[in-house]
């Protein structure tokens, strides 16, 4: 797949200045080329709408963002813990939107869309800047920007944080090669802004200070580095100075401080709103040892993906565990045998450090719930890209494979990848074909049960919704969503004792403050209906209570 590094064997600067070099070959054409390609692929996401998947939570019914951006929203955004998280820069994003939009949902994808292709430019920028090969670089940006993987991060408006942390994060990357040529203080907070704006973002970016010591390791081999050793990897030599590594370690300290902060914040903010679905920590770790290796698959084969994985729980079985975990020893001690090849170490270690935050180990809010997401990987995955490309190239090097021929092989992975992910970007049309295709691909999902269900009900299709909703909760007892859509149908029916039943089951499992409020109410006029007007007073003064909390 790196196939096109050809076009940039030498160092990037003297193969610019080259005469008769191709125009094509030009880095600015080789961008244009990028984002003309990811603008094509995702442009059917501009007529999609809001999904009923926390895009309501994060924009159509939420108030305080739709109220645009004002100085009451800023305050809002960086003490609110709403939605079990704290990334107050990402609530500004969309506040901004919806000042600028309203509740158009074409812009607020616009907006998504423009956030991945700065991202697939700027990771092919960085790229290019630190090792000086445009074509390997290509194909690492071209990789990344028609991946299915990275469809759910694109084209789900709630999932805004997402692109929106890479993009500081890219930023903060390339200012750290800035910085590394010549260290001073200015440049070192240039990239401690971007990176604390990443966070901001969204904490997935928390292994930032790991990743530079790992792009110290290589591209700018400022760790370990020797005169008489080649810039395995990289066309340009690097004018870096190499630096102990006790001294690299230091120097990300305060960087790691930044870090701190956020786990905190974060933290703070799963604890306070996470649902009570808990696994043991064996539970949690078998999980994330499978999970490792269906990233791993869903690299290579994008097949069967979907919005939500349930947590397997306790039924993963013993060999699947047992593979999974010999399959990551068998690469990790792979790529140390072939640590030559600086690219296999470092792209491998940045695949599994920069999962690990999201990989399911602490296994609360909603990564209690699910075995794994699309969305993680977004991340991650430049990291395996990275691997492949640089690795592919190499060989193909060595064995004076035509250059013609592996660029023909790249375009047409391209190619397969391309309609794979046109194919997965439809299924964003609606949320009812989402849930749908979720059903289709997953056994016993219970959030698409309900999602499904509660599509139905809008519909005036009740029988078939509630049907969604039970099952729903034959697969999981305690899920709040369902049991109050089941109670909510219930009380509407006169059904009047299970309705309140159903209501204290969604209460008993929920953290949620809308759904509290809305099933203390709906509890409190049941009681009132069945004359326990002691009871009815009860719900009705801890609604009250609960909404001057809010």
């Amino acid at each position: 797949m790196g196939s096109m590094a050809s076009v940039a064997s030498s160092p990037d600067k003297e193969a610019q200045s080259k005469p008769g070099s191709r125009w094509f070959t030009q880095p600015f054409f080789l961008g244009l080329f990028l984002v003309v390609a990811t603008v094509a692929l995702y442009c059917p996401v501009h007529g999609h709408p809001f999904v009923n998947y926390d895009d309501s939570l994060y924009v159509t019914d939420n108030l305080q963002v739709r109220s645009g951006i004002n100085w009451d929203t800023v305050t809002w955004a960086f003490t609110t813990f709403d939605v079990d998280a704290w990334h107050p820069l990402t609530w500004l994003s969309h506040a901004l939107d919806c000042q600028l939009f309203q509740l158009n949902p074409a812009g607020h994808h616009d907006v998504n869309l423009l956030l991945h292709v700065l991202n697939v430019v700027l990771l092919f920028w960085v790229l290019l800047r630190a090792t000086g090969y445009a074509g390997r670089s290509l194909m690492v940006a071209a990789l990344f920007a028609l991946h299915p993987i990275n469809v759910e991060s694109v084209a789900w408006i709630a999932e805004r944080k997402n692109p929106l942390s890479l993009l500081f994060f890219l930023l903060a990357l390339g200012a750290y090669r800035w910085y590394a040529r010549e260290p001073r203080i200015g440049r070192y907070l240039a990239v401690a802004f971007l990176y604390a704006l990443g966070l901001l973002a969204k904490p997935q970016v928390i292994t930032f200070p790991f990743v530079l010591l790992l792009w110290d390791y290589w591209p700018l081999r400022r760790m370990f580095a020797s005169a008489q050793e080649s810039a395995s990897g990289t066309a340009v030599q690097t004018a870096m100075p190499p630096r102990k590594l006790s001294w690299l370690v230091v120097e990300k300290l305060p960087l790691l401080a930044l870090s701190a902060v956020s786990a905190v914040m974060t933290m703070k903010g799963v604890r306070a709103g996470a649902v009570n679905v808990w696994y043991s920590p064996w539970v949690r770790l078998e999980n994330a040892i499978f999970s490792y290796a269906q990233y791993l698959r869903d690299a290579v084969w994008p097949s069967r993906l979907a919005v939500f994985y349930p947590h397997p729980g306790n039924s993963l079985s013993g060999w699947q565990v047992g593979a999974a975990l010999l399959l990551l020893l068998a690469i990790t001690v792979l790529v140390i045998d072939r640590r030559q090849q600086r690219y296999l170490p470092m792209g491998w270690f940045w695949f599994l450090g920069t999962m690990v935050p999201m990989i399911g180990l602490e296994g609360v809010g909603y990564q209690g719930m699910q075995g794994m997401a699309d969305r993680y990987a977004y991340l991650p995955f430049l990291g395996l890209f990275i691997m492949v490309c640089w690795g592919i190239s190499e060989w193909a090097q060595q064995r004076r494979i035509s250059t013609a021929w592996l660029a023909g092989l790249s375009f047409a992975v391209l190619l397969v990848l391309t309609a794979v992910t046109h194919r997965q970007i439809g299924y964003w049309s609606d949320s009812a074909t989402l849930w749908s295709h979720t059903l289709q691909v997953t056994n016993r999902n219970w959030l698409a049960e309900n999602n499904l269900g509660k599509i139905l009900m809008s519909r005036g299709r009740v029988e078939e919704g509630m049907s969604h909703f039970l099952k729903a909760t034959e697969i999981y007892p305690a899920d709040p969503v369902s049991n109050m859509n089941i109670g909510t149908y219930e009380q509407q029916r006169g059904n009047l004792p299970e309705a309140i039943a159903r209501y204290q089951k969604a209460l008993s499992s929920s953290h949620d403050a809308r759904l509290r409020l809305a099933a203390l109410n709906n509890m409190g006029r049941a009681y009132s209906d069945l004359g326990d007007t002691a009871h009815a007073q009860e719900c009705f003064v801890a609604a009250e209570r609960l909404q001057r909390r809010r």
